[in-house]
This record gives C-alpha cells, sequence and structure tokens, in this order.
C-alpha cells in the first residue's frame, strides 16, 4: 500500500511526466476509480479540506454541497447502489437531513458509508443513515450531540436545570446564576431542546428503516451513545471502531479486504495532499473523474 510520501512521490513523477496535465487530480482519480473496480459498486468521494485550513468557509456540510452531488450523481447506473467516503467535520443539521432524503431517492437504502480517516458529528450521522459503515482500526466517528453557537445543547439544557435546582435550595445564588444564565437569549433553551429531538428523531428513524432494520431494539443503545452529551463529554471525542462494534453498528472492517483497503487509503492520502497544495476547501468527486469543488476563494468550479 503506497503510504503518504509514496503517494506524493507518484505524484511528482506524474508531474514530470505529464507536465501539462494536473498530477493531483490524475492520481486521485486513478485511486478512486480502482475503489469503484474493486467493489464493483458507484463511489463518490465526500471531502473536506477543514484539517488543513482551519477557519475555512464551507468546509462544514451545508446545503451548497447538494449541488455537488447531484452532479456526480448524474448518468451513474443508480442500481450499483453507492459506496459514499466521508471525511467531514459535520455541520448544518438541515442539510443533512436534505442530503440523506436526496441520496435514498436516488439509491434507495442500498448506501455503504466509508470512513478513511474521521467523519464527526453530521458526518456521523450521514454514516449513521447507511445499510453499513466500513471503518479501519484507526477510523473515527463522533458524537452527534447538536451544538448551537458552539454549545453543546444538552449542556445549556443542563446547566439552566442546575440554576433551577440552585436557586430553589438557596435563593441568594440567583445573582451569580442570572450573569451565567444571562449570556442566553430569551428562546435559546427551547431552540436547544427542538434542536435535539429533530436530530434524534432523525437519526432514530434512518437506523430503523435501514441498519438496524432487522432489529429496532439497538437503536436506543446506539442513540444513547452517539447523541448524549452526558456520555461523551466532549462534541469532539473520536468513537472508535470497537465502541461502534460494540454499540451494535453495522461495521465491517477496511482490514479484510486489503486491496480495498490499499485504494482506500491511497485515495485518502491524494486527497490529503490535494487540499494541502490547492486553494480546495471541499471536494465531491465520483469514480468517474466528475468532481465539484469548493475553494477558498470563495468560488465553485465543476471538473
Amino acid at each position: 500500500m503506497p503510504n503518504w510520501s509514496e503517494v506524493l512521490a507518484e505524484i511528482h513523477q506524474e508531474q514530470q511526466e505529464n507536465p501539462k496535465g494536473n498530477p493531483l487530480d490524475t492520481v486521485r482519480r486513478k485511486y478512486l476509480k480502482l475503489i469503484s473496480d474493486k467493489s464493483g459498486r458507484n463511489v463518490i468521494a465526500y471531502y473536506s479540506g477543514w484539517l488543513q485550513k482551519p477557519g475555512a468557509p464551507d468546509t462544514a456540510v451545508n446545503d451548497k454541497d447538494k449541488s455537488g452531488f447531484m452532479l456526480g450523481i448524474n448518468k451513474l447506473d443508480k442500481a450499483k447502489g453507492l459506496d459514499l467516503i466521508l471525511h467531514t467535520p459535520g455541520g448544518d443539521i438541515a442539510a443533512t437531513e436534505s442530503l440523506v432524503d436526496y441520496l435514498y431517492s436516488m439509491f434507495g437504502h442500498n448506501i455503504r458509508v466509508i470512513v478513511p480517516q474521521i467523519s464527526m458529528s453530521a458526518g456521523t450521522m450521514i454514516a449513521l443513515s447507511a445499510k453499513e459503515i466500513m471503518l479501519g482500526k484507526h477510523s473515527n466517528l463522533g458524537p452527534i450531540d447538536p451544538q448551537m453557537g458552539g454549545l453543546a445543547c444538552q449542556a445549556v439544557i443542563d446547566e439552566f436545570k442546575q440554576a433551577k435546582e440552585d436557586i430553589k435550595q438557596n435563593p441568594h445564588s440567583a445573582a451569580l446564576w442570572q450573569v451565567i444564565i444571562g449570556k442566553y437569549h430569551p428562546t435559546f433553551l427551547g431552540a436547544c431542546k427542538q434542536a435535539i429531538e429533530w436530530s434524534e428523531k432523525m437519526v432514530s428513524k434512518w437506523l430503523e428503516e435501514n441498519m438496524c432494520r432487522e432489529d429496532t431494539s439497538k437503536v436506543k443503545d446506539i442513540l444513547k451513545t452517539f447523541s448524549d452529551h452526558r456520555k461523551q463529554k466532549s462534541h469532539a471525542r473520536h468513537i472508535s471502531k470497537k465502541e461502534c462494534e460494540d454499540v451494535g453498528l453495522k461495521i465491517s472492517s477496511l482490514e479484510n479486504d486489503q486491496d480495498l483497503q490499499d485504494a482506500v487509503l491511497t485515495t485518502h492520502h491524494a486527497f490529503m495532499h490535494t487540499f494541502a497544495n490547492t486553494n480546495a476547501v471541499k471536494i465531491i468527486e465520483n469514480h468517474n473523474g466528475i468532481a465539484y469543488v469548493e475553494q477558498s476563494v470563495l468560488q465553485s468550479k465543476n471538473i
């Protein structure tokens, strides 16, 4: 399996042999096509460059992504299903719901998610909508507890509850809590409650209709693991492959198919080199080389 340095060397060699071409695109698409050849399925890579470009716009899941998926899905043989390769920090819940609904309308429930490294938050929600998730020993998912303004919704609700209990037992603490709670606008608590209910209902429905349709009793424990802020402590926590298996998710091991693993991880390295050496902040690309690219210069282009 080509490692990080070997993929970079291949990119440099491609540049020397074809100086008029784009070696990053050529190498990346070569291995993305190889994944499809190995699996016999459609492949779309949904990659964010948030690790290379922290703070850059458009790295998170948003409504513009639908255009990228429409471009990538056009002319594919839908009967072959979809392998969706995810590498994302997450993003907007509404955009996530709309995106999953669109993928279902195109491929039914014949969607497998592959996570070469990490798919967090709304990215984990997308993974939980699949019939199966393929993870390596190094792969991670993350909590799906909703965030508002960078704050965990469940933590906000817990803080309000603590304030009520403290003030009830010690009225003199009201002044201190007023300073703390006063930072929230009047409708913030209600919005947090609704966000939690929305995300849990959404993911519960996806699990019941797809991955857990043969045993819906698993759904409760899965939601408890992924949505409970009090259990995970931090929205940034990385949930391991073993924990995903233990809680009842349908997980397949990337290591079980050496050829597929090589193709997936080499593709991953190629995407990372692309983000490191271009203005790209997000790429949605299929195995035929059709790509939608968001760039840090606030423009997008089709390739």
